[in-house]
């Protein structure tokens, strides 16, 4: 099998961005003005060969200088680093949704992948970099600007990937050598070299071996019940494959506010509303759904579900999907055929009866009419004229009562103060069903 991934080739690479950014000054003007000059760095040690490249080929040519040269003088095994060889680590990864209409990546999740990555093999990397200088100002110029990042290292990063356990490494200078010259100094040759020697523990890894994360989003199986029907074997708690298992994310509580969930870490206490048949007001919360999903899997909007569990022990399920302005909620969707069953009438609207009435802000008075009430009428509470019956008296009822239209005259239906019972009743205006607990109305699917 071929591998080559370039990891000696990129510690090479940043030793080179160390050293590239260095100048000498030739001289300066009446003005003060500097003339900097960039040294240059090259890889390439000083062999004849590379001699004669620099000299291009010409034994009359000196190669220019302040010039910088570096080169591999060692790469052995480190084994006072040694680690265990057989040593694996798995990481799982999760991405980030791409989408490609819009070339944008959004919260949601996307690909998941599970990587196994083998302990790597330690090194000890040696270079050799080489100043190449015409006279003792150059050198010392050049050696002033070096030495004084090495106390005793500098931290240097191989890669960018974040996955890559082995990308950050350390240059220690470990010897200094100032001058390749032995005296007496011949006149044969006037460039001087200096030569610094370098240590970079490195790492070399093996490829990581990458499989898809595989998450359980859908399941489609023939599978019925000893009567043939698919719907309830599929949600029978007593299959043979064993108990269903329901999970609350860290023991995350919600509220529902309309039609959106918000989460709530536990204990969380939400004020109620100042009326019962209101939505509580949004809570202050640090929780971000696509955060919470991303644990478990997949969020597909419209398809999803939340189960919100009732006193009685059954369910309501909805249909979620993300709120696109705000990512504490998510929208939710009541599945209709998971309510309970309605115990009373419908009625046409809730309503406050001392500030509306048939004719003032509500329809005529018709056979049929049904409205709840959230105010008291017809006693010391308050009185509306416009529910008077037809000889002038007044309708007397409660808050939390449901009245009804008979023809000619207005009549309690739904004593509140009588019933105790649990009773279901939708609001055909709103399409929402509420509960009757015993104390007051609230929403059907909205456990406080």
């Amino acid at each position: 099998m071929y591998f080559f991934d370039s990891q000696v080739r990129r510690y090479l690479l940043q030793f080179t961005r160390m050293f590239s950014n260095y100048y000498v000054e030739y001289t300066r003007d009446t003005e003060g003005t500097r003339d900097l000059v960039r040294v240059p760095v090259r890889y390439g040690d000083a062999s004849r060969q590379a001699q004669t490249i620099m000299q291009e080929n010409s034994a009359s040519k000196m190669p220019s200088t302040p010039l910088m040269t570096f080169y591999i003088a060692g790469l052995d095994y480190d084994r006072p680093r040694i680690q265990n060889p057989t040593y694996v680590q798995r990481t799982d990864v999760r991405q980030r949704f791409y989408d490609e209409d819009t070339g944008d990546w959004n919260t949601q999740q996307g690909n998941a992948f599970t990587l196994e990555r083998l302990m790597p093999v330690p090194y000890r990397l040696a270079l050799n970099l080489d100043i190449w200088t015409s006279n003792t100002n150059q050198k010392m110029q050049i050696l002033e600007q070096i030495m004084v990042l090495f106390n005793p290292s500098l931290e240097i990063q191989a890669s960018d990937n974040y996955l890559d356990w082995t990308t950050l490494s350390i240059v220690e200078l470990v010897k200094t050598t100032w001058s390749s010259k032995t005296i007496p100094v011949g006149t044969e040759d006037p460039i001087d070299i200096a030569t610094m020697e370098f240590y970079i523990p490195i790492w070399i890894s093996s490829p990581m071996k990458v499989k898809k994360l595989g998450v359980v989003e859908r399941i489609i199986a023939s599978v019925y019940d000893s009567h043939g029907d698919l719907y309830n074997a599929i949600g029978n708690e007593d299959l043979l494959m064993g108990t269903r298992q329901c999970f609350t994310p860290f023991d995350y509580q919600v509220v529902l506010i309309g039609n959106k969930l918000q989460a709530l870490r536990q204990p969380q206490v939400v004020q109620p509303p100042a009326t019962e048949l209101a939505p509580p007001d949004t809570q202050e919360s640090d929780l971000f759904w696509p955060a919470i999903v991303n644990m478990y899997g997949v969020l597909r909007p419209g398809i999803s579900l939340i189960a919100l569990e009732q006193p009685d022990g059954s369910e309501i399920y909805g249909t979620i999907t993300f709120d696109p302005f705000d990512e504490r909620f998510i929208l939710y969707e009541i599945d209709a055929s998971t309510l309970p069953s309605n115990t009373l009438g419908a009625v046409d609207m809730v309503v406050n009866p001392l500030v509306s009435g048939p004719g003032e802000g509500l329809p005529a008075a018709a056979s049929g009419q049904r409205y709840l009430f959230t105010q008291a009428t017809g006693s010391t509470d308050g009185y509306s004229f416009t529910w008077a019956q037809a000889d002038g008296t007044p309708l007397i009822a409660n808050a939390n009562d449901i009245v009804q239209y008979t023809g000619t005259h207005w009549t309690v239906s739904f004593n509140s103060r009588e019933h105790t019972d649990v009773e279901f009743v939708t609001n055909i205006t709103t399409e929402i069903q509420y509960r009757w607990n015993g104390e007051y109305w609230e929403r059907s699917y909205q456990n406080r």
